[in-house]
Protein backbone atom coordinates (compact mmCIF):
# COMPACT_ATOMS: atom_id res chain seq x y z
CA UNK A 1 0.00 0.00 0.00
CA UNK A 2 1.00 3.50 -0.95
CA UNK A 3 2.03 5.26 2.04
CA UNK A 4 3.72 8.38 0.66
CA UNK A 5 3.34 10.74 -2.13
CA UNK A 6 7.08 11.12 -3.17
CA UNK A 7 7.64 8.14 -5.18
CA UNK A 8 10.58 5.71 -4.65
CA UNK A 9 12.57 6.58 -7.19
CA UNK A 10 12.35 10.11 -6.51
CA UNK A 11 13.10 9.68 -3.46
CA UNK A 12 16.35 7.15 -4.17
CA UNK A 13 17.63 10.31 -6.59
CA UNK A 14 17.63 13.22 -4.22
CA UNK A 15 19.35 10.83 -1.81
CA UNK A 16 22.11 10.44 -4.73
CA UNK A 17 22.24 13.67 -4.75
CA UNK A 18 22.29 14.52 -0.98
CA UNK A 19 19.17 16.35 -1.09
CA UNK A 20 16.92 13.88 0.93
CA UNK A 21 16.99 14.87 4.42
CA UNK A 22 18.44 12.44 7.07
CA UNK A 23 20.19 10.15 4.22
CA UNK A 24 23.27 8.57 5.55
CA UNK A 25 26.38 10.54 3.94
CA UNK A 26 24.12 13.34 2.33
CA UNK A 27 26.51 16.31 2.44
CA UNK A 28 29.33 14.16 0.66
CA UNK A 29 27.31 12.93 -1.92
CA UNK A 30 25.80 16.71 -2.23
CA UNK A 31 29.63 18.10 -2.32
CA UNK A 32 30.47 15.52 -5.07
CA UNK A 33 28.16 16.21 -7.69
CA UNK A 34 28.64 19.61 -7.12
CA UNK A 35 32.44 19.12 -8.08
CA UNK A 36 31.91 17.04 -10.91
CA UNK A 37 29.20 20.17 -11.96
CA UNK A 38 31.88 22.90 -11.67
CA UNK A 39 34.46 20.34 -13.45
CA UNK A 40 32.09 19.94 -16.27
CA UNK A 41 31.37 23.77 -16.52
CA UNK A 42 34.97 24.49 -16.78
CA UNK A 43 35.54 22.01 -19.78
CA UNK A 44 32.75 23.23 -21.20
CA UNK A 45 32.95 26.88 -20.89
CA UNK A 46 37.35 26.63 -22.04
CA UNK A 47 35.45 24.96 -24.99
CA UNK A 48 33.08 28.32 -25.83
CA UNK A 49 35.58 30.99 -25.06
CA UNK A 50 38.18 29.04 -27.28
CA UNK A 51 35.91 29.03 -30.24
CA UNK A 52 34.37 32.27 -29.33
CA UNK A 53 35.87 34.04 -32.73
CA UNK A 54 35.50 30.67 -35.20
CA UNK A 55 33.01 30.38 -37.68
CA UNK A 56 31.25 27.23 -36.94
CA UNK A 57 28.23 28.55 -35.30
CA UNK A 58 26.26 25.57 -35.28
CA UNK A 59 28.75 23.95 -32.88
CA UNK A 60 29.08 27.01 -30.83
CA UNK A 61 25.54 27.30 -30.62
CA UNK A 62 24.91 23.58 -29.47
CA UNK A 63 27.56 23.88 -27.08
CA UNK A 64 26.30 26.70 -25.40
CA UNK A 65 22.73 25.69 -25.09
CA UNK A 66 23.78 22.28 -23.12
CA UNK A 67 26.36 24.43 -21.16
CA UNK A 68 23.35 26.82 -19.80
CA UNK A 69 21.30 23.96 -19.14
CA UNK A 70 23.98 22.28 -17.02
CA UNK A 71 24.71 26.14 -15.40
CA UNK A 72 20.91 26.15 -14.51
CA UNK A 73 21.25 22.59 -12.84
CA UNK A 74 24.12 24.21 -10.81
CA UNK A 75 22.36 27.13 -9.77
CA UNK A 76 19.19 25.04 -8.92
CA UNK A 77 20.77 22.85 -6.77
CA UNK A 78 22.63 26.09 -4.93
CA UNK A 79 19.31 27.13 -3.92
CA UNK A 80 17.68 24.46 -2.83
CA UNK A 81 20.53 23.07 -0.68
CA UNK A 82 20.24 26.79 0.63
CA UNK A 83 16.53 25.94 1.65
CA UNK A 84 16.75 22.30 2.95
CA UNK A 85 15.42 22.98 6.32
CA UNK A 86 12.73 24.37 4.26
CA UNK A 87 12.21 20.89 2.60
CA UNK A 88 12.42 18.89 5.47
CA UNK A 89 9.53 20.69 6.89
CA UNK A 90 7.87 20.38 3.83
CA UNK A 91 8.42 16.48 4.09
CA UNK A 92 7.16 16.75 7.92
CA UNK A 93 3.90 18.16 7.20
CA UNK A 94 3.40 15.43 4.13
CA UNK A 95 3.99 12.75 6.79
CA UNK A 96 1.61 14.31 9.06
CA UNK A 97 -0.82 14.16 6.47
CA UNK A 98 -0.61 10.60 5.63
CA UNK A 99 -0.92 9.62 9.30
CA UNK A 100 -4.26 12.01 9.51
CA UNK A 101 -5.73 10.16 7.08
CA UNK A 102 -8.32 8.06 9.07
CA UNK A 103 -11.48 7.36 7.10
CA UNK A 104 -11.28 5.16 3.82
CA UNK A 105 -12.31 8.27 1.49
CA UNK A 106 -9.50 10.28 2.68
CA UNK A 107 -6.73 7.28 2.00
CA UNK A 108 -8.65 6.62 -1.33
CA UNK A 109 -8.05 10.78 -2.36
CA UNK A 110 -4.33 10.75 -0.97
CA UNK A 111 -3.69 7.17 -3.09
CA UNK A 112 -4.90 7.96 -5.96
CA UNK A 113 -2.78 11.41 -6.07
CA UNK A 114 0.63 9.17 -4.67
CA UNK A 115 -0.14 7.01 -8.00
CA UNK A 116 -0.48 10.20 -10.28
CA UNK A 117 2.71 11.54 -8.95
CA UNK A 118 4.76 7.80 -9.29
CA UNK A 119 3.69 7.92 -13.13
CA UNK A 120 4.62 11.95 -13.89
CA UNK A 121 7.93 11.54 -11.74
CA UNK A 122 8.99 7.84 -14.07
CA UNK A 123 7.64 9.53 -17.52
CA UNK A 124 9.62 13.04 -16.37
CA UNK A 125 12.74 10.76 -16.15
CA UNK A 126 12.29 8.41 -18.88
CA UNK A 127 11.65 11.55 -21.35
CA UNK A 128 14.80 13.35 -20.38
CA UNK A 129 16.90 10.04 -20.61
CA UNK A 130 15.39 9.52 -24.17
CA UNK A 131 16.61 13.16 -24.36
CA UNK A 132 20.23 12.35 -23.59
CA UNK A 133 20.26 9.37 -25.86
CA UNK A 134 18.80 11.01 -28.78
CA UNK A 135 21.17 13.63 -28.68
CA UNK A 136 24.37 11.35 -28.18
CA UNK A 137 23.14 9.42 -31.07
CA UNK A 138 23.01 12.64 -33.18
CA UNK A 139 26.31 13.71 -32.16
CA UNK A 140 27.49 10.25 -34.17
CA UNK A 141 25.31 10.61 -36.88
CA UNK A 142 26.49 13.96 -37.33
CA UNK A 143 30.62 12.55 -37.32
CA UNK A 144 31.46 14.50 -33.86
CA UNK A 145 33.11 11.48 -32.06
CA UNK A 146 34.40 9.34 -35.00
CA UNK A 147 37.74 9.80 -36.42
CA UNK A 148 37.85 10.41 -40.39
CA UNK A 149 41.10 8.71 -41.74
CA UNK A 150 42.49 7.61 -38.96
CA UNK A 151 43.20 11.18 -38.37
CA UNK A 152 43.76 11.81 -34.31
CA UNK A 153 43.12 15.49 -34.25
CA UNK A 154 39.62 14.76 -35.73
CA UNK A 155 38.13 13.12 -33.54
CA UNK A 156 36.13 14.93 -31.13
CA UNK A 157 33.95 14.33 -28.24
CA UNK A 158 29.83 13.78 -28.18
CA UNK A 159 29.56 17.18 -26.82
CA UNK A 160 31.39 20.21 -26.82
CA UNK A 161 34.16 20.07 -23.87
CA UNK A 162 37.84 21.26 -23.95
CA UNK A 163 40.52 19.39 -21.93
CA UNK A 164 43.74 20.26 -20.96
CA UNK A 165 45.92 17.70 -21.86
CA UNK A 166 46.25 16.37 -25.36
CA UNK A 167 46.00 12.39 -24.86
CA UNK A 168 42.29 12.59 -24.29
CA UNK A 169 41.74 11.84 -28.08
CA UNK A 170 43.78 8.84 -28.05
CA UNK A 171 42.57 5.07 -27.37
CA UNK A 172 41.45 3.77 -24.79
CA UNK A 173 41.50 6.99 -23.25
CA UNK A 174 38.86 8.97 -25.71
CA UNK A 175 36.44 5.72 -25.23
CA UNK A 176 36.47 6.15 -21.75
CA UNK A 177 35.73 9.78 -21.84
CA UNK A 178 32.98 9.14 -23.93
CA UNK A 179 31.51 6.76 -21.80
CA UNK A 180 31.97 8.85 -18.58
CA UNK A 181 29.92 12.03 -20.54
CA UNK A 182 27.66 10.01 -21.64
CA UNK A 183 26.88 9.12 -18.07
CA UNK A 184 27.33 12.43 -16.41
CA UNK A 185 24.93 14.16 -19.02
CA UNK A 186 22.25 11.04 -18.43
CA UNK A 187 22.55 11.58 -14.47
CA UNK A 188 22.16 15.26 -14.72
CA UNK A 189 19.43 14.61 -17.49
CA UNK A 190 17.71 12.71 -14.52
CA UNK A 191 18.54 15.02 -11.79
CA UNK A 192 16.35 17.96 -13.80
CA UNK A 193 13.86 15.59 -14.19
CA UNK A 194 13.74 14.51 -10.25
CA UNK A 195 13.78 18.60 -9.56
CA UNK A 196 10.92 18.95 -12.11
CA UNK A 197 9.11 15.92 -10.77
CA UNK A 198 9.75 17.17 -6.90
CA UNK A 199 7.61 20.31 -7.29
CA UNK A 200 5.03 18.09 -9.15
CA UNK A 201 4.93 16.07 -6.46
CA UNK A 202 4.32 18.38 -3.90
CA UNK A 203 1.38 20.42 -5.60
CA UNK A 204 -0.51 17.24 -6.29
CA UNK A 205 -0.09 16.39 -2.44
CA UNK A 206 -1.65 19.77 -1.46
CA UNK A 207 -4.43 19.23 -3.84
CA UNK A 208 -5.09 15.85 -2.41
CA UNK A 209 -5.32 17.64 0.79
CA UNK A 210 -7.77 20.25 -0.95
CA UNK A 211 -10.20 17.37 -2.24
CA UNK A 212 -9.98 16.16 1.37
CA UNK A 213 -11.07 19.93 2.97
CA UNK A 214 -13.79 19.97 0.27
CA UNK A 215 -15.13 16.83 0.88
CA UNK A 216 -15.13 17.78 4.77
CA UNK A 217 -16.93 20.85 4.09
CA UNK A 218 -19.88 19.20 1.99
CA UNK A 219 -20.31 16.66 4.31
CA UNK A 220 -20.43 19.02 8.23
CA UNK A 221 -22.49 16.87 10.43
CA UNK A 222 -26.04 17.91 11.48
CA UNK A 223 -25.76 17.48 14.61
CA UNK A 224 -24.65 20.67 16.92
CA UNK A 225 -21.71 19.09 18.99
CA UNK A 226 -19.71 16.95 16.08
CA UNK A 227 -20.46 19.86 13.42
CA UNK A 228 -18.61 22.10 15.58
CA UNK A 229 -15.71 19.44 16.43
CA UNK A 230 -15.71 18.83 12.35
CA UNK A 231 -15.43 22.97 11.56
CA UNK A 232 -13.18 23.34 13.65
CA UNK A 233 -10.61 20.27 12.22
CA UNK A 234 -11.68 22.09 8.65
CA UNK A 235 -10.13 25.07 10.07
CA UNK A 236 -6.97 23.74 11.34
CA UNK A 237 -6.55 21.82 7.95
CA UNK A 238 -7.56 24.60 5.82
CA UNK A 239 -4.36 26.51 7.79
CA UNK A 240 -1.72 23.41 7.43
CA UNK A 241 -2.92 23.38 4.04
CA UNK A 242 -1.90 27.61 3.44
CA UNK A 243 1.70 26.77 5.31
CA UNK A 244 2.35 23.71 3.25
CA UNK A 245 1.99 25.92 0.10
CA UNK A 246 3.84 28.91 1.59
CA UNK A 247 6.78 26.37 1.97
CA UNK A 248 6.42 25.12 -1.41
CA UNK A 249 6.36 28.71 -2.76
CA UNK A 250 9.31 30.12 -0.85
CA UNK A 251 11.43 26.50 -1.65
CA UNK A 252 10.64 26.93 -5.60
CA UNK A 253 10.38 30.58 -5.85
CA UNK A 254 14.41 31.36 -6.63
CA UNK A 255 14.25 28.06 -8.40
CA UNK A 256 11.72 29.37 -10.89
CA UNK A 257 12.78 32.69 -11.42
CA UNK A 258 16.19 31.06 -12.35
CA UNK A 259 14.32 28.39 -14.64
CA UNK A 260 12.33 31.26 -17.17
CA UNK A 261 15.41 33.37 -17.34
CA UNK A 262 17.68 30.49 -18.22
CA UNK A 263 15.02 28.31 -20.31
CA UNK A 264 14.89 31.83 -22.09
CA UNK A 265 18.18 31.78 -23.42
CA UNK A 266 18.66 27.94 -23.92
CA UNK A 267 15.46 27.95 -26.21
CA UNK A 268 16.84 30.79 -28.05
CA UNK A 269 19.73 29.53 -28.58
CA UNK A 270 18.10 25.66 -29.71
CA UNK A 271 15.49 27.42 -32.09
CA UNK A 272 18.73 28.97 -34.07
CA UNK A 273 20.26 25.35 -34.04
CA UNK A 274 17.15 24.49 -35.61
CA UNK A 275 17.14 27.20 -38.52
CA UNK A 276 20.85 26.75 -38.86
CA UNK A 277 20.08 23.14 -39.80
CA UNK A 278 17.11 23.64 -42.13
CA UNK A 279 19.88 25.78 -44.52
CA UNK A 280 22.65 22.69 -44.18
CA UNK A 281 22.85 20.14 -46.77
CA UNK A 282 21.83 16.62 -46.19
CA UNK A 283 24.34 14.98 -44.54
CA UNK A 284 24.62 17.47 -41.55
CA UNK A 285 20.86 18.32 -41.69
CA UNK A 286 20.02 14.62 -39.85
CA UNK A 287 22.29 15.23 -37.37
CA UNK A 288 21.94 18.70 -36.17
CA UNK A 289 18.03 17.78 -36.13
CA UNK A 290 18.34 15.18 -33.87
CA UNK A 291 20.21 16.77 -31.47
CA UNK A 292 18.37 19.97 -31.74
CA UNK A 293 14.67 18.56 -31.40
CA UNK A 294 14.76 16.47 -28.54
CA UNK A 295 16.80 19.09 -26.00
CA UNK A 296 14.24 21.58 -27.06
CA UNK A 297 11.06 19.24 -25.77
CA UNK A 298 12.70 18.74 -23.14
CA UNK A 299 13.53 22.23 -21.70
CA UNK A 300 10.33 23.41 -22.96
CA UNK A 301 8.41 20.42 -21.03
CA UNK A 302 10.11 21.49 -18.30
CA UNK A 303 9.02 25.12 -18.01
CA UNK A 304 5.50 23.40 -18.72
CA UNK A 305 5.73 21.56 -15.44
CA UNK A 306 6.50 24.20 -13.49
CA UNK A 307 3.78 26.57 -15.01
CA UNK A 308 0.91 23.78 -14.99
CA UNK A 309 2.18 22.91 -10.99
CA UNK A 310 1.34 26.89 -10.34
CA UNK A 311 -1.94 26.83 -12.61
CA UNK A 312 -3.13 23.44 -10.67
CA UNK A 313 -2.44 24.93 -7.28
CA UNK A 314 -4.30 28.14 -7.62
CA UNK A 315 -7.22 26.59 -9.12
CA UNK A 316 -7.41 23.96 -6.46
CA UNK A 317 -7.35 26.63 -4.07
CA UNK A 318 -10.64 28.30 -5.69
CA UNK A 319 -12.36 25.02 -4.95
CA UNK A 320 -12.60 25.69 -1.33
CA UNK A 321 -14.63 28.46 -1.41
CA UNK A 322 -17.08 26.96 -3.68
CA UNK A 323 -17.54 23.31 -1.46
CA UNK A 324 -17.73 26.18 1.89
CA UNK A 325 -20.67 28.11 -0.25
CA UNK A 326 -22.19 25.05 -1.54
CA UNK A 327 -22.88 23.67 2.27
CA UNK A 328 -26.00 23.58 3.96
CA UNK A 329 -24.82 26.90 5.51
CA UNK A 330 -28.12 27.88 6.16
CA UNK A 331 -28.95 25.45 8.52
CA UNK A 332 -25.60 26.83 10.59
CA UNK A 333 -25.65 28.82 13.44
CA UNK A 334 -25.44 32.45 12.90
CA UNK A 335 -21.21 32.23 14.01
CA UNK A 336 -20.70 28.80 12.22
CA UNK A 337 -22.09 30.70 9.40
CA UNK A 338 -19.51 33.33 9.84
CA UNK A 339 -16.27 31.00 10.07
CA UNK A 340 -17.29 29.30 6.75
CA UNK A 341 -17.27 33.36 5.84
CA UNK A 342 -13.84 33.51 6.68
CA UNK A 343 -12.99 30.42 5.22
CA UNK A 344 -14.52 31.54 1.56
CA UNK A 345 -12.68 35.08 2.07
CA UNK A 346 -8.86 33.53 2.45
CA UNK A 347 -9.87 30.84 0.26
CA UNK A 348 -10.20 33.30 -2.80
CA UNK A 349 -6.81 34.61 -1.85
CA UNK A 350 -4.92 32.40 -4.21
CA UNK A 351 -2.36 29.58 -3.55
CA UNK A 352 0.40 29.96 -6.13
CA UNK A 353 4.10 29.42 -7.13
CA UNK A 354 5.61 33.07 -8.23
CA UNK A 355 9.08 33.10 -9.99
CA UNK A 356 11.28 35.32 -7.55
CA UNK A 357 7.80 37.04 -6.21
CA UNK A 358 7.39 38.81 -9.58
CA UNK A 359 4.99 36.60 -11.52
CA UNK A 360 2.75 34.02 -10.70
CA UNK A 361 3.24 30.89 -12.76
CA UNK A 362 0.25 30.33 -15.03
CA UNK A 363 -0.46 28.44 -18.54
CA UNK A 364 -1.06 31.81 -19.81
CA UNK A 365 2.76 33.00 -18.56
CA UNK A 366 4.27 29.70 -19.96
CA UNK A 367 2.39 30.18 -23.70
CA UNK A 368 3.44 34.19 -23.59
CA UNK A 369 7.39 33.66 -22.60
CA UNK A 370 8.02 30.44 -24.91
CA UNK A 371 5.90 32.23 -28.44
CA UNK A 372 8.36 35.29 -27.80
CA UNK A 373 11.50 33.02 -26.98
CA UNK A 374 11.32 31.02 -29.81
CA UNK A 375 9.99 33.88 -31.67
CA UNK A 376 12.95 36.25 -31.29
CA UNK A 377 15.22 32.69 -31.95
CA UNK A 378 14.03 32.42 -35.23
CA UNK A 379 13.88 35.58 -36.11
CA UNK A 380 18.10 35.75 -34.70
CA UNK A 381 18.82 33.08 -36.29
CA UNK A 382 17.10 33.94 -40.14
CA UNK A 383 19.16 36.97 -39.56
CA UNK A 384 22.00 35.42 -38.84
CA UNK A 385 22.27 32.84 -41.45
CA UNK A 386 21.22 35.23 -43.96
CA UNK A 387 23.98 37.58 -43.59
CA UNK A 388 26.12 34.57 -43.60
CA UNK A 389 24.54 34.06 -46.63
CA UNK A 390 24.65 36.65 -48.38
CA UNK A 391 28.59 37.10 -47.51
CA UNK A 392 29.09 33.68 -49.04
CA UNK A 393 27.24 34.22 -52.27
CA UNK A 394 27.86 38.51 -52.27
CA UNK A 395 27.88 38.14 -56.34
CA UNK A 396 24.72 36.25 -56.49
CA UNK A 397 22.29 39.54 -56.51
CA UNK A 398 19.57 37.46 -57.12
CA UNK A 399 19.62 35.79 -53.97
CA UNK A 400 20.56 38.67 -52.51
CA UNK A 401 17.63 41.16 -53.63
CA UNK A 402 15.73 38.50 -52.70
CA UNK A 403 16.61 38.06 -49.42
Amino acid sequence: MITSTISPSLKIGLGVIGMWPDSSCRTFFWFFYMATLVAMQYFQYSYFFARLGTNDFSKLMDGLSITLDYTLTFLKLLSLWYNRRIFADILTAMNDDWNNCSTYSHSYVMTSKANLAHRCSNVMIFINSLSTIFYFIGSFVSHRTLSTGGEKNLREFPMQVQFPFDAATDSPIFEIIVLGLFLHVWETAAVIALLNSLILTLVLHVSGQIDIMCQGLREIPTTKKSRSSAIRLLIEKHQRIISLSNNIENYFSFVALIQFIWNTVVICSIGIMIVISLGMDVEGKSGLLIQSIMPYIAVTLEAFVFCFAGEYLSTKSKSISDAAYETLWYELSTSECRILLLVIVRSQKRLTITAGKVMDLTLEGFTAVRFLSFLSATDDSCCLYTYRFIDLNSNNHEYCNWI
